[in-house]
């Protein structure tokens, strides 16, 4: 992603009553402050210190407040908030072939994608995320949402075998994804990776495509990959071999990889995984709703494999929160594994930030509360009396609080939720608009397909 660029601003101190900085592991600073100066962290200090070395700082006082960096969603489709609740209760192949391909097939277009990113973007800053990564059509449309709303996003360039409303075939989506990138190489919050929908959707011959690309230009690829049991089993009955394995022979295991889901795994697979550096992203959310299972994540971290979290398309979910994200994919990894201390809340926090950076390629600017990167920051209030008391906030945080608590969070120093409200006049006539817009595609929505109304 191209560096950010802020105007010189004066020092900020943010000053809670406890840091998480994710970097060390575990570690919980109380009485510091936040030093920031130009959009980036410039010191971590004793909260005297900070005030003694800055006494003409502005200044934010946050005494019941835990701040932790900002979350980073691995995995995600944004403009399907348009389509929340319009698909409960299917298996995922029923679920696409039954109610989200028709539904997209009649709705989906640049002002769908743009509308219903920024619904997205409002949910998801409002629950402490700060960047995401996104796969759907119309990326440009994505991304121009992303950037009135004051969000990062890493855009997926996205391939299908067959065409769409956005793109006629592989050759197609990637020769336009590749223009939005060229287009976009100076905005300083939008970033991009490979984003080829699954196994099942996507040939030999695109995905070595991919795979060339991937490995001249240093791009993530951000795939679906055993998401299901069915899924396993068709492909095995198509190709003769598991979706991994495929996927493997046509060098797209490695460093660069997001295996989204990877719900069903072999030892062998996940071996493999941690071997070769690849990230999973964790959607336990969406794979519970689904029906499609639990992933083997204890397995995964015992082994080695680098695990971040996301929370898939609202159609799915039906909530873009992270943080209960890792709630959940720490009971279940704890549930699943007969280990109570299996993805611990400091673990599930670094998935939930530090750990899905790596995955982007981001984690020299982003995920961590460390002199030098990017102030992109989160404040969750933990005063509430139902909190008390407060042993660990961070497991507060994550076993008793929640995104209801987050009051306020900062992208490059920039506040953009203040006191639990939007506060960037671009980003509140954008929603104004769009909620204005919401009416005319429901309706049309319940044309498309009646019953999902």
């Amino acid at each position: 992603m191209p560096q950010d660029s802020v105007a010189t601003s004066p020092v900020q101190l943010i000053v809670p009553r406890w840091i998480a900085p994710v970097e060390p592991d575990d570690a919980i600073l109380e009485g510091h402050a936040v030093v920031v100066r130009g959009g980036r962290i410039d010191a971590v200090l004793p909260a005297g210190e900070a005030v003694r070395r800055h006494p003409d700082a502005q200044a934010v006082h946050l005494p019941g407040h835990l701040l932790v960096p900002g979350l980073v969603n691995l995995h995600t489709h944004a403009a399907m908030s348009l389509l929340r609740g319009a698909a409960d209760d299917l298996p995922l192949e029923r679920w696409l072939r039954e109610r989200i391909w028709p539904l997209e097939a009649g709705l989906v277009s640049d002002d769908f994608v743009h509308d219903g990113t920024v619904l997205a973007c409002r949910e998801m800053l409002r629950g402490g995320i700060t960047t995401f990564s996104d796969m759907y059509f119309f990326p440009g449309a994505a991304a121009r949402a992303a950037l009135s709303m004051g969000m990062r996003a890493m855009v997926g360039i996205i391939v299908f075998d067959f065409p769409s409303a956005y793109g006629s075939g592989p050759g197609d989506y990637l020769a336009k994804g590749f223009a939005l990138r060229d287009a976009m190489r100076h905005e300083p919050r939008i970033g991009f990776t490979l984003a080829p929908h699954a196994p099942y959707t996507v040939s030999d011959d695109a995905f070595l495509e991919v795979a060339k690309l991937s490995a001249e230009l240093q791009l993530p690829v951000h795939v679906h990959v055993h998401e299901t049991a069915r899924e396993i089993a068709d492909h095995e009955a198509k190709h003769g071999v598991r979706p991994l394995a495929r996927l493997e022979r046509l060098g797209l295991i490695g460093p660069e990889l997001i295996a989204v889901h990877a719900v069903h795994l072999a030892d062998t697979e996940i071996r493999m995984l941690a071997e070769r550096g690849a990230t999973v992203a964790h959607c336990p959310h969406s794979n519970l709703k689904l029906g499609s299972g639990i992933a083997p994540v204890a397995r995964m971290l015992d082994a080695g494999v680098r695990v971040g979290l996301g929370t898939d398309g609202s159609a799915s979910n039906n909530r873009l929160d992270l943080l209960l994200e890792a709630r959940t994919a720490s009971l279940l990894a704890k549930g699943s594994s007969g280990d109570a201390a299996a993805f611990g809340a400091h673990r599930a926090l670094r998935a939930a930030t530090l750990d899905g950076a790596r995955a982007l390629g981001l984690d020299d600017a982003i995920g961590s509360v460390v002199a030098g990167k990017w102030a992109d920051l989160v404040a969750i209030d933990l005063s509430d009396p139902d909190l008390q008391p407060v042993h660990d906030p961070v497991a507060q945080l994550l076993f008793a609080a929640g995104r209801d608590g987050v009051t306020d969070v900062w992208i490059a120093g920039e506040p953009v939720v203040v006191k639990r409200q939007m506060v960037a006049a671009r980003a509140l006539d954008t929603l104004s608009d769009v909620l204005a817009r919401c009416v005319v595609w429901h309706n049309r929505l319940g044309k498309i397909v009646p019953e999902a109304a």
